[in-house]
């Protein structure tokens, strides 16, 4: 995996443990080689995203338990692919942003203002 440090330049804090995120489930928005998605930002979901997602082909909010994914629903946290945010972004429904749980190498895609523009206010610890 690569460094673990947020877009801000401090350590990456915790994402969500539930639901269980991160592409190697360890409720982290860490990431490897083998993570081609590149799960880098942590978002909070709101029911925008949730419907555009859905209709771009990636359904997060229907459960797939033989996943053990329980399905998103609005303010549930997640780590989500860079571009698929990016995408959510130029189609006006972007989901706020936990700038302290958003992997650094989000910044080779997004720029830290764009991040910042669309972070969550007064984070909250990570959900349990």
């Amino acid at each position: 995996m690569t460094s673990s440090r947020n877009v801000l330049g401090g350590p990456l804090l915790a994402c969500s443990y539930a639901p269980l995120t991160g592409f190697y489930r360890t409720g982290c928005c860490e990431t490897g080689v083998d993570d081609l998605g590149r799960h880098l930002v942590c978002i909070r979901a709101t029911a925008e995203f949730l419907a555009f997602s859905r209709s771009v082909g990636n359904d997060l909010s229907t459960p797939r338990p033989e996943f053990r994914f329980a399905g998103l629903k609005p303010g549930d946290r997640w780590c989500l692919c860079v571009l698929r945010w990016k995408e959510a972004l130029a189609a006006g429904v972007a989901p706020p942003v936990v700038l302290e749980a958003t992997h650094s190498a989000a910044l080779r895609v997004v720029e830290l203002e764009t991040l910042k523009a669309h972070a969550v206010v007064s984070p909250a610890r990570p959900a349990d």
